[in-house]
């Protein structure tokens, strides 16, 4: 199965927090289910910025060291891959639009860029 490594708490806000935009700079054509992957690094810089835009939105994070990372998360739906979008999650230059979220057990793995492959036996949602 298709998997993307997504930097937290991104990856926690789209499992867990009404996420529905991935901000990307590059299209895709791959439409359908994907793991979340969580990627191993983060900086508080990052999770303060996270912070600034989910908590306007009603959002509360989990604390920094509570954030899973280094494996999957969750699995979510790839619907289209736009220009722009009115989404307040929207940021960035392109915008996968993401639908129906779904928690799984954390799994460790390693990472890649881009969209990569993980063994179904290794996370079946």
């Amino acid at each position: 199965m298709k998997a993307l490594s997504i930097r937290q708490p991104w990856a926690w806000l789209i499992i867990h927090g009404g996420k529905d935009v991935e901000n990307r700079t590059w299209h895709t054509k791959h439409r359908g289910r994907f793991l979340v992957h969580a990627a191993q690094g983060m900086t508080r810089g990052e999770y303060n910025s996270a912070s600034w835009v989910a908590g306007p939105l009603g959002v509360n994070l989990p604390r920094f060291e509570e954030l899973q990372r280094g494996g999957i998360v969750g699995s979510v739906d790839l619907v289209d891959s736009l220009n722009t979008s009115e989404s307040p999650w929207y940021m960035g230059e392109k915008a996968l639009v993401l639908r129906d979220p779904e928690p799984l057990p954390f799994t460790p793995c390693k990472g890649q860029l881009g969209f990569f492959e993980i063994p179904d036996e290794l996370v079946t949602p």
